[in-house]
């Protein structure tokens, strides 16, 4: 004890502590600072700046954790291992999780004593900037480590640049959805997973009943299996609908039921979403021994596989369609229901024989309304920026002008809204206001913005756009193609270096004399041995 002791008092040959301990000082002095002084929108840059701060120290601390774990300081001091450290000295709250942030970003020793590329440096970057934080890294590397190993070198950099890019300009549950957007493009025609290899992996197992007689179910559904699912789901498991534990709550889909018995159902319902999917599962399963019906419609659409797909790709069988469940079907999945199945085709050109205008006659939009707004590029989810709920659960919101003060049910008028941003579009603070852009590259397109109180700052209207995943990932590979094997030269000459630079020097430790360290240390390896 006394020799730890004494060590402890060793004056530190780093600047680090004292940094810290400046760090610790500004931040109590930032504690006791007086906000009120801020104007609006300095408030608003200071909140912003924060958390900037925030993702930065979280950075900082993993670099930490990185320099720990490379001197083996945890079996050192008597830990397990690195995340046992981490959970019991450090108190961090998911040491796991935390783990993968560092593993995917952190700059590791290597066994010649540099320091490795983090595994994406891009991502690595950003977060060191500030720019993304914990949870952008998360949704991120799930969808980077998903990328198979066929997929070629240059490709997977660009799709790391690609997500990294993303990451600073969306929200983290924006990049779960653009990362599996990310791998369709990556594999837009099957190759990479195909129907047989889907069809190996499909199962679905009842498990033995335990000792209070419940049954786990888990299965392994490939798309079409899914697709369906979902659009049984959202007519069956509605709130209030099929609830075993109320004699009367109305049973079968949901657009059946009398709206004022649903109403009170609604009212008595205190299930889970779980708990909904279980119950309507049964409801269903009795109604196909009994009835053989699925109801009608849902929302205003057909209470069936409802399909989207791009003609070209349907030209060349390649490609996904997309269900108003929001589930991807394979291209050769779409043309087999296709060809067994009464669909519903939509073709746009100049005008259409449909009724799709309808002013103040009618206040609810109709099928071919809901199918011609499915249809249209952003269709298959809500229109509110960020929402992701698909068309199945979606209403038809008047955008321009709520139908009670005049508004027309005209398709141009219409937009895709969930229950919940429907019923926020109002003029308190908090709510949004919407209407539509008539020109511009945003024509036809419904914005929303956020009501700020009188005086403060304007929040911006937003268009939910969806970013162009691939055009992104086509710069990001030209460049990353450039990086690793330098400008393109004259035809017919191959180059001899792998770019320049920082970048050349990124690269250098492949030539080691030593196995790779991973499977881009080994492509880049055979690119050096081969004089490529």
């Amino acid at each position: 004890m006394v020799e730890q002791s004494q060590a402890g008092t060793q004056p530190s040959l780093s600047e680090v502590p004292g940094l810290l301990s400046e760090l610790h000082a500004v931040l109590d002095r930032l504690a006791d600072a007086d906000m009120s002084s801020c104007s609006d929108e300095e408030l608003v840059e200071v909140a912003r700046s924060t958390e900037r701060a925030v993702n930065r120290l979280m950075y900082q601390g993993n670099r930490e954790i990185v320099a720990i774990s490379d001197r083996g300081l945890p079996r050192a001091m008597g830990y397990r291992t690195l995340t046992n450290f981490m959970n019991v000295d450090l108190r961090v709250s998911d040491p796991r999780r935390r783990r993968e942030h560092i593993e995917a970003t952190g700059r590791f020793c290597r066994l010649d004593g540099d320091q490795a590329e983090p595994k994406y440096p891009n991502l690595a970057e950003a977060f060191a900037a500030g720019a993304v934080g914990p949870a952008h890294v998360r949704n991120a590397i799930e969808a980077l480590d998903k990328i198979p190993h066929s997929v070629a070198h240059d490709r997977r950099v660009a799709a790391e640049a690609t997500l990294a890019d993303l990451a600073r300009r969306h929200t983290p549950a924006e990049i779960a959805s653009l990362g599996a957007r990310l791998l369709a493009h990556l594999d837009p025609d099957g190759e990479i997973t195909d129907d047989n290899d889907r069809a190996r992996q499909r199962k679905l197992a009842v498990h033995g009943q335990g000792v209070d007689q419940m049954s786990k179910l888990t299965g392994h559904l490939d798309p079409e299996t899914r697709g369906l699912l979902d659009a049984m789901l959202a007519a069956w498991a509605k709130p209030g609908m099929n609830n075993p534990g109320d004699s009367e709550s109305p049973s079968g889909a949901v657009d059946d039921a009398d709206p004022d018995v649903l109403k009170a159902a609604v009212c008595r319902d205190d299930r889970t979403q779980p708990q909904r999917n279980h119950d309507a599962l049964k409801a269903l399963l009795t109604a196909v021994l009994t009835d053989g019906m699925l109801g009608k419609t849902n929302r205003g659409l057909p209470i069936q596989l409802i399909i989207k797909a791009d003609l070209g790709d349907l030209i060349r069988e390649a490609g996904f369609g997309l269900t108003a469940g929001g589930t991807q079907l394979p291209m050769s999945e779409v043309i087999r229901l296709a060809a067994h199945t009464q669909p519903w085709l939509a073709v746009f050109q100049d005008s259409s024989a449909i009724p799709l205008f309808f002013g103040q006659g009618k206040r609810f939009a109709t099928t071919p309304q809901r199918l011609a707004s499915f249809a249209r590029p952003d269709g298959h989810v809500c229109s509110a920026p960020g929402c992701d709920q698909p068309a199945t659960h979606v209403e038809m919101h008047h955008s321009r002008l709520d139908f009670a003060k005049g508004g027309k049910t005209d398709i141009v008028d219409l937009a895709p809204a969930c229950p919940k941003h429907n019923r926020m579009v109002n003029d308190e603070v908090g709510g949004f206001t919407t209407g539509v852009h008539d020109t511009g590259p945003d024509a036809g397109r419904t914005w929303w913005r956020r009501n700020s109180a009188p005086g403060a700052p304007l929040n911006a209207a937003r268009v939910h756009r969806l970013p162009d995943v691939e055009a992104i990932f086509d710069d990001n590979l030209t460049r990353a193609r450039t990086d690793i094997h330098g400008p393109p030269g004259p035809a017919g000459t191959e180059h001899a270096e792998i770019g320049t630079g920082a970048t050349r020097r990124r690269f250098q430790f492949a030539q080691t004399i030593r196995p790779p360290l991973s499977l881009v240390e080994a492509r880049l390896a055979t690119h050096l041995v081969l004089g490529r």
